[in-house]
């Protein structure tokens, strides 16, 4: 007989720290509660070395991280998330790459070093010097290798370089960031196009022992209906490459972009800022691509529109994304698709669009359908496409043996990175399709693992080992649940339309610590002891969020893990008393304390007002080993 009313769960060492949401959520497991909580208590170096451990780009992800983390965050369930991406700015600011001592952020790290590795020397190439490339450099590096990365273009940095707007991230910290990992002994070679200038057979023959693809997706999707061929019609990701690069780019005095994601936005926001200039030769340099790009913009054009086929509710960009563009001037028309590219002698003269009816089918999947009824036709001299990326891979088609996955990407074993060719590993967007910065980076470290692996010929093997510690004085700050999010300064719209300024600015002291104040301290845990409980129902009594039950072992649905460990407790067997005694007999056996996790707010008035000490409010901390076998 099948007791269920309650289902439950066992807690082991993954159910732990998966209650540090914010760090779970993280694909670097980065402990953003451990440098909040640092921030908060004043301790500013432990926050940065806390945020820098697990990242090689912790300084820029301070700026323009997705921030899986404040998706993740449990104060969202009370009302905002912690302003976690904001607070690591603070301390990277102090501590980072960008401060007096950049070379700090290398002691910090916590990627692996391996003085004795058999393979140490053993050349590694690298193709892209995005963050996916140049994350898995940093492991390798550190590791023994001698790593090379090969980059077409005359920058490196990829799409932080090529794609993030400059009003978001300075390129001098862009730099900053990548001449830190180089000097660990990386070769970056520049100009030098995979594919024509050398092939990946001749690298292998010229002794480079495992190859890395991670050149991104630097090519637009392609859009094709009427007029999207005639002059005037660009893609997103080729014009916030000319615009960040230095280099000639036109667009007229209304411009229309098509999409509704954080690209889009980057690049309708990038277009406001942008205005016809005369021809300018190449830049020479990444300083004077900046530059160029900068004196380049004033007070923008006329008008920018944007069209997508999400409602405003819909719209996947981020919401201050959204809020921003608007207060700078874009005009949204959501729920819109396009129709056809009006033209004139074969230029832009307008965007005819019709009415959307629904962007997502039954099944939740994207097949939009559309009203008969047309709707807006807006005037434009240029129509900007940004409804994705995809993989540029001609310099793949000599490799007959490489296998491309469905969407056109490399074909990888996604736990291991590698190829069909065994010496070859892909990672990032090339492989895994567009994703945040985050996850580009815990793919090129994923992949450092791998080829680590592959060199030596063995695998690696972590173990983790928890431990739980009793605070000397658990206290939550006063009135933290009544603090409310505030979000970093921005420059007002007038004022940044006009340059390149950086619209969002830092954190005063004072703001910062009261924003990290906010936190839940997710990694305090309440720890129950059963044999100290009278059952007295205190606790669940005073819990303000109600997240504590006190119920009969006849509540509880009973599956194999705690059946055994009740026949363990009581000695004798739940679901046997039921089928032959009645549930009234389970009653009376024992009785369980449940807890909703979702619910606690660590506040630990359950563990003050516990008059026997069963209840403590302990932290939670593991460490992990590693071995190859």
């Amino acid at each position: 007989m099948a007791l269920h009313q309650f289902k439950v769960e066992l807690p082991d060492i993954e159910y732990w720290q998966k209650q540090i949401k914010c760090q779970w959520g993280c694909p670097v497991k980065t402990d953003a509660c451990g440098y909040v909580n640092a921030i908060a208590e004043g301790r500013y170096l432990d926050a940065y070395r806390i945020a820098r451990e697990p990242n090689p780009f912790a300084s820029i992800c301070g700026r323009v991280c997705g921030a899986l983390c404040e998706i993740e965050c449990r104060r969202s369930n009370i009302d905002d998330a912690v302003t976690i991406r904001a607070l690591k700015r603070f301390v990277t600011e102090q501590f980072g790459v960008e401060s007096d001592n950049p070379s700090v952020g290398i002691e910090f790290s916590n990627a692996r070093r391996d003085p004795e590795n058999p393979k140490a020397g053993a050349k590694v190439a690298i193709i892209g010097s995005g963050v996916a490339g140049l994350s898995a450099a940093h492991d390798l590096a550190l590791l023994g290798y001698k790593v090379t990365v090969f980059e077409a273009d005359s920058v490196p940095g990829g799409m932080l370089t090529t794609g993030v707007p400059i009003y978001r991230l300075p390129r001098e910290l862009v730099q900053l960031e990548i001449e830190a990992i180089l000097k660990l002994g990386i070769e970056l070679c520049l100009n030098t196009n995979v594919g024509t200038d050398i092939t990946i057979p001749q690298l292998h023959s010229e002794g480079y022992e495992a190859i890395l693809i991670a050149v991104g997706l630097q090519r637009g999707r392609e859009l094709k209906f009427e007029g999207s061929d005639a002059e005037g019609v660009i893609h997103g990701i080729e014009f916030l490459k000319k615009v960040n690069t230095g280099k000639d780019v036109r667009i007229g005095k209304r411009v229309v972009v098509i999409g509704g994601g954080n690209v889009a936005f980057d690049v309708a926001r990038t277009a406001v800022r942008q205005k016809e200039t005369p021809y300018r030769a190449e830049a020479k340099d990444f300083y004077e691509a900046a530059d160029s790009s900068r004196m380049a913009l004033r007070k923008g054009a006329k008008e920018v529109h944007l069209v997508c086929l999400e409602s405003r509710i819909e719209m996947p960009a981020d919401e201050i994304e959204i809020k921003e563009g608007i207060e700078e001037g874009l005009i949204l028309h959501p729920s819109r698709g396009p129709l056809k590219i009006l033209t004139e002698n074969n230029h832009v003269v307008g965007l005819a669009t019709r009415k959307v009816k629904s962007v997502f089918d039954s099944n939740g999947r994207f097949n939009p359908t559309f009203e008969d009824e047309l709707g807006e036709i807006i005037p434009a001299n240029t129509v900007i496409l940004s409804i994705g990326q995809s993989l540029n891979n001609t310099f793949l088609q000599d490799l007959h043996e490489l296998k491309l996955s469905n969407h056109g990407l490399v074909a990888i074993n996604p736990d291991t990175k590698q190829t069909s060719i065994p010496y070859i590993f892909a990672c990032g967007d090339a492989a895994e399709g567009a994703k945040l910065f985050i996850h580009a980076i815990a793919s090129g470290q994923r992949s450092a693992i791998s080829i680590d692996e592959y060199l030596r010929g063995k695998k690696l093997t972590v173990s983790q080992i928890a431990n739980f510690n009793q605070p000397s004085l658990h206290k939550m700050p006063s009135g933290y649940l009544q603090l409310e999010r505030i979000n970093p300064p921005v420059i007002e719209a007038s004022e940044r339309i006009r340059s390149t300024i950086i619209v969002e600015q830092n954190y005063e002291e004072s703001f910062a610590c009261e924003q990290a104040e906010r936190c839940l301290k997710c990694h305090i845990n309440t720890i129950f002891n059963g044999d100290l409980c009278i059952l007295c129902g205190g606790c669940v009594d005073v819990c303000p969020t109600y997240c504590l039950a006190l119920v009969s072992i006849s509540d509880i649905h009973l599956n194999q893990s705690l059946g055994t460990l009740f026949l363990r407790r009581y000695g004798v067997d739940a679901n046997l008393i039921a089928e032959t005694e009645g549930l009234d007999a389970v009653k009376n056996v024992g009785s369980a304390m449940l807890k909703d996790e979702e619910l606690c707010v660590r506040c630990g008035f359950c563990a003050e007002h516990c008059p026997t000490n069963a209840i403590t409010m302990e932290h939670l901390s593991y460490k992990k080993d590693f071995f190859y076998e």
